[in-house]
């Protein structure tokens, strides 16, 4: 098996929302297409990648430093001995050659996008669906679940008075078939993101929650008035408080936040979440960690994360990653993970699962097509068959 071509397109997100940190307007997505010369059912093999929301397209490094290092490898050294397939796992290993220890950020977001399109071609070369691949080579001797628990991610600022727009998007949300949601704070005063939470429960039913994401807007003292402000609801987590790399001062909001904390979505290498383990002050068989391989340097990365999150006392259970995507919710079943994230509105068509697998009572069934199963999100294929 070869790889003939690589393809990469730059797509604007257009999202006209924001956070309390950033507006996502101007915001850029990259895309990836990997072509080899196997055939499989008379159809040939390409992996198709893209990354998750929140970071611009990486165009640069991949044109100009990593892939003229994969161009650059022997044929046989990106091939996996027992079955002649391309092993992503040596792909990373190539593009990184040459690059020095730390400094991850934009550099994670490529490799984590080109890693993306490696294990869709060569789940695909295998005739598996993603999830399933990944199960069989990193946790095989667990139990795979029939469905994976996802909520939906929401709750963006918009101009002027957005309540009854919060509203309306909340239930929508809930028609779907979500049970859990989750909205932005941070990006108003600490009364008006109060009355957003309030006009959010009032319109929740039984058995559905809420969590709050103030994506690391708050210096200390700002995220210790919204902690106490929040005690006073019973959320499924509070998000990113404060700076991702700032350990101390999780560590300060843990000791007097009572619910659950929860963050990591912005922690781009294992050896950051080994920091924040040792030094973040967060309390493993309570709160929740969100790191998203494919902005992290993808698969073979998490599996550190995960094995040095073993040691610190984490179990898979208590991980939910970021990103609201098919590529995510395959991780999520193959390595046992809590749940997934989920953007069935906010980021199309990059966010969401397959059209023939329907959120019920805030689970999804794994699409059982080979590869990621891009091809099964009607509008992302468009999408792709547009740019490539």
């Amino acid at each position: 098996m070869r790889i003939t071509d690589i393809k990469i397109a730059e797509v604007p997100l257009d999202a006209h929302i924001s956070n309390a940190v950033i507006n996502f307007s101007k915001m850029t997505v990259s895309m990836v297409a990997v072509y080899t010369d196997a055939v499989v059912d008379g159809e040939p093999v390409v992996g198709y990648g893209f990354h998750s929301n929140g970071r611009y397209a990486q165009t640069g490094l991949l044109t100009n430093r990593l892939l003229p290092r994969l161009e650059a490898a022997e044929p046989k050294e990106l091939l996996d001995d027992g079955t002649g397939i391309i092993d992503p796992v040596a792909v990373r290993q190539i593009v990184m050659r040459n690059e020095k220890p730390g400094g991850h950020g934009d550099r994670a977001v490529a490799v984590g996008t080109l890693d993306m399109a490696m294990w869709d071609l060569a789940a695909k070369a295998a005739g598996k669906p993603l999830y399933r691949a990944l199960h069989e080579r990193f946790r095989p001797d667990s139990t795979l679940p029939e469905t994976v628990s996802v909520y939906a991610a929401g709750g963006y600022y918009r101009k002027g008075d957005d309540i009854p727009e919060l509203q309306r998007e909340i239930k929508e949300y809930l028609g779907l078939g979500y049970m859990d949601v989750k909205m932005k704070i941070g990006g108003a005063s600490i009364g008006m993101d109060m009355k957003r939470i309030e006009s959010v429960l009032e319109v929740l039913p039984e058995g559905s929650r809420l969590a709050v994401d103030a994506n690391g807007r708050f210096g200390l003292r700002e995220a210790l008035d919204y902690a106490a402000a929040l005690e006073a609801y019973d959320l499924v987590w509070y998000e990113e408080p404060c700076d991702p790399l700032d350990y101390q001062t999780h560590a300060a909001i843990a000791q007097e936040y009572g619910g659950v904390l929860a963050t990591g979505e912005n922690l781009f290498s294992v050896h950051e979440v080994r920091n924040l383990a040792r030094y973040g002050g967060l309390r493993p068989g309570r709160d929740v960690l969100q790191m998203d391989p494919c902005l992290s340097y993808g698969v073979s990365e998490f599996v550190e994360m995960l094995d040095v999150l073993d040691i610190h006392g984490w179990r898979p259970g208590r991980c939910y990653p970021h990103g609201g995507h098919q590529y995510n919710l395959a991780i999520a079943a193959a390595f046992g993970l809590g749940g997934c994230e989920s953007y069935p509105r906010v980021f199309e068509p990059f966010g969401g699962f397959a059209d023939e697998t329907p959120i019920i009572d805030g689970q999804v069934r794994l699409p059982e097509a080979p590869g990621i199963g891009i091809e099964h999100k009607s509008t992302l294929r468009e999408l792709f068959n547009q740019q490539f």
